[in-house]
């Protein structure tokens, strides 16, 4: 799973963390509400106020009636700057607005899960169908070129090390973990994350001498129990602070001769290999280089190999509807990112490469879980963050990235996947 917004320099008490104002040095677009003409209030509050009529949720205004059919409770503190904001920046608008503290929800996952689950009718077709005169599209900054892509994955994952020590297990894994059941428990995370890189592994049939290429290193957690397992390692990534991480925990656990992490974009990757395993990294890529990733992935393999891919994904008409949409998640988490939908992965992978998709395994109920556990700990150790330098307004908005992936994934409008995709030995 990057914030694309600025680390504060500014560091406040705890107990001021409430209250204090977004810094509009750092935040500009959350300290400033923007200005909404007349006309454009009148139809954001008659669109949202009739979608939010048919919710089953109950939405409090401080200035007219509760609105929705009952459910999570969604309170609105400043209805002029909540419809200000959705009415000139959308759903990058709507997030903005949790951040200024416009509004708020005692059960965030709960309130986000409806949205999530009417995602595709809260916008009216006719509106729908001019999305592109309405939505802003994606900066082109943010392309996921050689150079783009070390900026966009630097500006989150280069955040800093410790942040996220704050609130993932000790396998520093930031992707979905597999548990035995549910609820699950903080005391069970790291073994359902090993059990996730485990199952990887076998997936691509990784064990002793096996040559595994793994693009996207995370901190290393993957590396390390494929060097257990005595295969030699060749992890890239684009982080220097998780390059740095990674490679102290290699040599705490005596595998420098087996584990090489190198500062590298996948399209540089050479050699061949007898597995390639990739977990969470297509998400970055972006639609544009979705081609590239794969034909990288074939490239690499070498014939009668095993590539496993861990991917988040949504439906594909979703996808289809807002690939080409700048979101609040592009804005403040992960620029340049796409989630892909199953039959884009499938298709991109049958038109340009030789890889056949042989095997898909959805657990979306399991990141459900994996979120909720990083996102209470992350509440829990507040002041942890605060202690690092990082403001109320980046809690706020990593309290809403939590909980909006929690929800998309308990709403269904998320799921990810595990897939085994194979490389057939040419014929004799």
């Amino acid at each position: 799973m990057t914030t694309a917004g600025p680390r504060p320099a500014a560091r406040h008490r705890a107990d001021d963390r409430r209250t204090a104002p977004a810094d509009a040095g750092h935040w500009p677009d959350v300290a400033a509400v923007p200005r909404a003409s007349w006309p454009v209030r009148a139809i954001t509050t008659s669109v949202v106020e009739r979608a939010l009529r048919r919710l089953p949720l109950r939405v409090r205004f401080t200035d007219r009636a509760a609105l929705g059919l009952g459910g999570p409770l969604m309170e609105v503190r400043d209805p002029k700057a909540f419809y200000a904001r959705i009415g000139t920046r959308g759903l990058i608008g709507f997030g903005e607005s949790y951040m200024a503290r416009e509004w708020d929800a005692p059960d965030l996952v709960g309130a986000l899960a409806v949205l999530a689950a009417h995602a595709a009718d809260l916008v009216p077709p006719r509106l729908q169908r001019l999305r592109s005169l309405w939505a802003r599209p994606q900066p082109h900054a943010q392309r996921n070129t050689p150079n783009g892509s070390r900026t966009n994955i630097s500006r989150h994952y280069d955040l800093s090390n410790d942040l996220f020590a704050v609130f993932l297990d000790e396998t520093l894994s930031y992707s979905s973990a597999m548990f035995r059941g549910f609820p699950a428990d903080w005391t069970l995370l790291a073994a359902a994350q090993q059990r996730k890189v485990d199952r990887l592994l076998d997936l691509a049939e990784v064990r002793g001498g096996t040559r595994l290429l793994e693009i996207g290193t995370g901190w290393g957690e993957l590396a390390l129990r494929a060097a257990a397992r005595g295969a030699h390692v060749t992890s890239l990534t684009l982080s220097k602070e998780q390059r740095e991480l990674a490679l102290e925990r290699v040599r705490r656990a005596g595998y420098a001769d087996r584990v090489s992490i190198e500062l590298c974009d996948y399209r540089e990757a050479r050699g061949t290999y007898d597995a390639v395993v990739s977990v969470e990294m297509i998400e970055a890529v972006g639609a544009e280089f979705w081609p590239v990733y794969f034909r990288t992935l074939d490239e690499r393999l070498a014939p009668g190999g095993r590539v496993a891919l861990q991917a988040i994904t949504m439906p594909h008409e979703r996808m289809l509807a807002t690939r080409d949409t700048h979101t609040w998640i592009q804005k403040y988490v992960f620029p340049g990112g796409l989630i892909p939908s199953t039959q884009a992965i499938e298709e991109t992978a049958h038109e340009h490469t030789s890889l056949t998709a042989a095997r898909r395994d959805g657990f979306g109920a399991h990141y459900a879980e994996t979120l909720r556990l990083w996102r209470e700990r992350f509440t829990e150790r507040a002041d942890d963050v605060a202690a690092l330098g990082f403001d109320e307004t980046f809690r706020r908005l990593w309290t809403f990235y939590l909980a909006y992936s929690e929800a998309g994934f308990r709403s269904g409008y998320l799921d990810v996947q595990q897939y085994l995709l194979t490389k057939e030995d040419p014929p004799r």
